[in-house]
């Protein structure tokens, strides 16, 4: 008997067509097709009650895998920027070629054949699916119309506001106007002269101006800190002379260097050099300001000194204290 190989089960038979009677197979098609049925019904769900969503990828991505047709599908349809629930699974349902492959699942797998109307979507109810879904996109687009309108108006008031505050501060302030008459000018006059009078009244030891202290706005306070001794310094607190009381000449000689000069720059380069070299070398230690005569000749290295040059290399190395230990 030939092989038989069984989609639903994942599996190949060597018992032939039997298979598709065995209880292992009827029960792996009803769990199969009741996962499909699943989502049929919840698209159907949609066929009366269209709606319209904004596109989301993860959520209006999703794909469906058709049992009848050994294929996935898309679950959700697409239009622009909006999502459409349900209609890519009921335009394939409601398709030719998924009528044909339904019906050749049916008669391969032995299926009941009371079950296969659940299966497919006829095309009258895909049609008042699609005016369902034309009113739900014309009311959608009225909303956000409405939405826009709102938005625009809102936009304006703000505008309209914004041009009020503007115009309400460039407008010049108008100083309040005396009264009229021969009488108001006097009296402003004779203020006057009696504010100049008391500044400039004499005082014991000679013509002294008086300051006058009603400049300040009725409602200000100020706190009087004593008596500084300003002349010739100019801030209270840190002494120091504020800039348009120092002379050209004087800023000119107060100038000093920023940082340190070029010879300076020079022997610290120097220094840095020096240290780098091994702390025991020859000469390490010698001073270089010290005065000698014509006659200095160098003794750091024992040469010149009394002894044979042998025991000069001993001593250097026992000083060091890197002798080597006798084998």
């Amino acid at each position: 008997m030939a092989p038989h190989y069984c989609g639903v089960c994942r599996r190949t038979s060597f018992a032939g067509r039997r298979h598709l009677y065995s209880a292992a197979h009827r029960r792996r098609l009803r769990e199969a097709l009741g996962r499909l049925q699943a989502k049929v019904e919840a698209a159907r769900a949609a066929i009366g009650g269209a709606a319209v969503r904004r596109y989301d990828p993860a959520e209006h991505e999703r794909r469906v895998w058709c049992l009848c047709c050994g294929r996935e599908v898309p679950r959700d349809g697409r239009r622009g920027g909006l999502a459409l629930p349900h209609a890519g699974l009921l335009q394939h349902l409601a398709g030719p070629e998924h009528r044909r492959e339904t019906a050749r699942f049916w008669r391969e797998n032995r299926a009941e054949a009371a079950l296969r109307q659940r299966f497919v979507v006829s095309a009258e109810d895909y049609g008042r699916f699609t005016e369902s879904l034309a009113r739900a996109l014309d009311a959608y687009e009225e909303r956000e119309d409405e939405r826009i309108r709102e938005m625009a108006a809102r936009i304006r008031e703000a505008e309209r506001r914004r041009q009020e505050t503007v115009q309400a501060a460039l407008e010049p302030q108008t100083e309040p106007q005396l009264p009229a008459g021969p009488s108001a000018y006097s009296s402003a006059a004779g203020h006057e002269r009696d504010i100049s009078h008391d500044a400039e009244q004499p005082g014991p030891s000679g013509m002294q101006k008086v300051p006058d202290f009603n400049w300040m706005e009725p409602g200000q306070a100020l706190t009087f800190i004593g008596h500084q001794e300003t002349e010739g310094k100019g801030n209270i607190h840190t002494g120091a002379r504020p800039p348009w009381l120092i002379n050209e000449e004087e800023e000119v000689g107060s100038q000093q260097q920023i940082g340190p000069s070029y010879e300076e720059f020079l022997k610290e380069k120097e220094k840095q050099k020096l240290k780098k070299l091994p702390a025991d070398r020859v000469g390490a230690n010698f001073d270089h300001t010290s005065q000698t005569g014509d006659s200095w000749l160098p003794s750091f290295g024992r040469v010149w000194n009394h002894g044979r040059r042998w025991q000069s290399r001993h001593q250097f190395r026992a000083e060091s204290g890197e002798k080597k230990k006798k084998r």
